[in-house]
């Protein structure tokens, strides 16, 4: 994997049709994410204007995680394309593995850990933008 930069603020880009090969974009280190635990932000206000969707893929590494945290009006869905780790929901553990798809609603504490020997690859969709 490629060095990862810490995520910074950036400023909406106008909102146009975007194209992102993964590959040319680069992985940030995020505020509350341990051990590893990398994104690459491919839709959002800043790279593509959107007003609604955080669409974004995350690779951690063996023992990377996210510390367990709710959103207040935020919804997720987690995808697993790759790598097998524990969700925490409501301070229950589950294994999640490849294929595996989790909703999280809002104001319900979750977090991911990486308990593999390989890296756990999702995808993370994000409704609304903001979480006020």
């Amino acid at each position: 994997m490629a060095k990862a930069s810490k995520a910074k603020a950036r400023k909406p880009v106008a909102r146009k049709p975007v194209i992102h090969n993964i590959a040319e974009v680069d992985w940030e280190d995020l505020a509350g994410h341990f051990g590893g635990a990398f994104s690459k932000f491919l839709v959002r206000p800043e790279t593509t204007g959107a007003r609604q969707i955080d669409y974004r893929i995350s690779c951690y590494q063996p023992r990377a995680y996210v510390e367990p945290h709710a959103h207040k009006v935020q919804e997720q869905v987690y995808h697993v394309l790759e790598g097998e780790g524990l969700m925490e929901i409501g301070g229950k553990r589950q294994v999640v593995r490849r294929h595996d798809v989790i909703f999280i609603p809002p104001g319900v504490k979750h977090a991911i850990y990486n308990s593999g020997l390989v890296d756990l690859v999702f995808v993370v969709v994000t409704v609304p933008i903001e979480d006020r």
